[in-house]
C-alpha cells in the first residue's frame, strides 16, 4: 500500500491510499479519485515528505531541544494573542463563521471528536494544536 497527499482543483487537500503507483494512475485516468469535500475529480498529487525509520533514533542536541521549546512557546504565544478563545463553543462558532452568520475571525477552543467529524463533513478547515498547560502551582 502507498499513501499519497492529494489536492483537488479547489484547493482541498486529502490523503489517498492505493495498492501501488499503477493503481493510482489507473484510478486517476478513470476519474475514480474524488475530493471528499467537493467531489471534484480534477485531483493532483502533492509533494510529500517521508521518513525512513532507522534502528537507532537520531539524538537531539540540547541546543536543538531548547530551540524546539522556544519555537513551541512562540507558537502558543502567537495563538493566545491573535485568536479569540471560544472555549467549548469552538465547533458552533466555526460553523457560524463558515456559513457567514458571524464575521470571519481567528478563533481557538476545544472540540469533541464528534464535533470535529461534523466540521470536516461541513467543509470547515481547522487544525489541532496540542498545547500543554503548565501545572497549577497555587496549591
Amino acid at each position: 500500500m502507498i499513501a499519497y497527499d492529494l489536492q483537488c482543483a479547489a484547493g482541498h487537500s486529502f490523503e489517498g491510499w492505493f495498492e501501488d503507483e499503477k493503481a493510482y494512475r489507473e484510478q486517476k485516468k478513470k476519474d475514480l479519485i474524488a475530493c471528499p469535500v467537493c467531489n471534484d475529480t480534477n485531483v493532483a498529487r502533492l509533494p510529500s515528505t517521508f521518513a525512513i525509520k532507522t534502528s537507532q533514533p537520531a539524538a537531539i542536541s540540547h541546543q536543538q531541544q531548547t530551540q524546539l521549546a522556544q519555537l513551541g512557546k512562540s507558537i502558543v504565544d502567537y495563538v493566545e494573542k491573535n485568536f479569540e478563545d471560544v472555549g467549548c463553543d469552538f465547533a458552533k462558532e466555526a460553523l457560524k463563521i463558515h456559513y457567514g452568520v458571524t464575521e470571519p475571525k481567528n478563533i481557538r477552543g476545544v472540540s469533541s471528536a464528534e464535533e470535529e467529524k461534523i466540521l470536516k463533513k461541513e467543509g470547515v478547515q481547522f487544525f489541532k494544536l496540542p498545547i500543554s498547560t503548565p501545572p497549577d502551582t497555587d496549591s
